[in-house]
């Protein structure tokens, strides 16, 4: 089966109807294995996708270095994305900043260039929007960075409609990134209708729920000690049972399908329209087979209705991030 596309914004980016998140290859979810993420990525490209999605916060920074070795032979066929904003801190991971300045902007794309291996980012997001910045200011910067042709289209991730009207005001917004599955809805508040009223592509992250709608976690006890999911509302104690049953339905309706619950909640979030790019992460080649049988699944609009009404907006327990977080979504 040929890889469908879609195009994301009015600018006219073309890509793969699916994507490939990078950030668990190397950070988050437990123990890495780069030769493997590197098959990944390089059988993905096989596969026909196109759009692959990084960040300097991934790591930070390894994640793009990985991604851009993976990438170097066949640079001229896909589409890169990176992203800045997100400050780490080593000592803690709860604990991160954000920034916006266009100083730091800029520094932080040459940077990213030199870590990927290239000479322009072709999608590039402002990660988090920062409070004490103007976004005129920060997007002003990035603009000028796709006239000095160091970034073709720009991105911004998890804000707020209001925010993104003014971005678009400065420079054209090609995508949009957030958070968007069955078990996280937010975006179906307000964003999602900004970004067709305004022109731009919307890139769901964690279409599988940080891998919770694959079926495949059972225990919290299995994720690994530096597994990020430990620090999880959805994933502790009653919720992580309570989300577990929302999970039966999707399996339930899958198997009389004959695929996935994984390709099912997929295919959902594919069939919220033409516009929308999601980017499942994996590290493992026969995982990846599987999300792109979900192109395969063509839901109806009943079909699309029923699963909305298993898995209805506010369904999951407990929030998606850790509280200390929060803060820093929908700015």
């Amino acid at each position: 089966m040929a890889m469908l596309t879609r195009t994301l914004g009015a600018q006219g980016l073309a890509v793969s109807a699916l994507g490939l998140g990078c950030m668990g290859m190397s950070d988050f979810y437990g123990r890495r294995d780069d030769a493997e993420s590197t098959a990944t990525i390089q059988y993905a490209v096989d596969r026909g996708v196109t759009l692959f999605d990084t960040a300097d916060a991934y790591g930070p920074h390894t994640n793009e270095v990985l991604v851009g070795r993976a990438l170097a032979g066949v640079r001229n066929r896909v589409v890169l994305a990176t992203k800045c904003g997100i400050l780490r801190d080593p000592a803690d991971p709860l604990v991160r900043g954000v920034c916006g300045r266009p100083d730091y902007i800029r520094s932080s794309c040459e940077a990213s260039l030199k870590r990927l291996g290239t000479d322009t980012i072709d999608l590039y997001y402002l990660h988090r929007v920062d409070p004490e910045v103007p976004i005129e200011d920060s997007v002003g910067a990035m603009a000028d960075l796709v006239a000095e042709g160091k970034v073709r289209f720009l991105g911004l991730s998890e804000l707020s409609p209001a925010t993104l009207r003014r971005a678009c005001q400065v420079h054209p917004i090609t995508a949009v990134q957030s958070e968007y599955s069955l078990w996280t809805r937010d975006p179906e508040d307000g964003i999602l209708q900004a970004c067709r009223e305004l022109g731009v592509g919307f890139v769901p992250f964690s279409p599988l729920g940080r891998g919770f709608l694959t079926g495949q976690l059972r225990r919290f006890e299995d994720f690994e000690p530096d597994d990020s999911r430990r620090l999880s509302p959805r994933f502790q104690g009653a919720n992580f049972q309570k989300n577990l049953e929302l999970v039966a339905r999707i399996e339930d309706m899958a198997a009389a399908r004959g695929c996935s619950a994984s390709q099912l909640a997929l295919a959902w979030v594919l069939g919220q329209g033409g516009d929308i790019v999601p980017i499942p992460g994996t590290k493992r080649r026969d995982r990846l087979d599987e999300n792109l049988g979900a192109l395969e699944q063509v839901l109806c609009p009943g079909e699309l209705q029923e699963l909305s009404g298993l898995f209805p907006p506010g369904a999951a327990a407990g929030l998606r991030y850790p509280e200390g977080l929060m803060h820093m979504v929908n700015r």
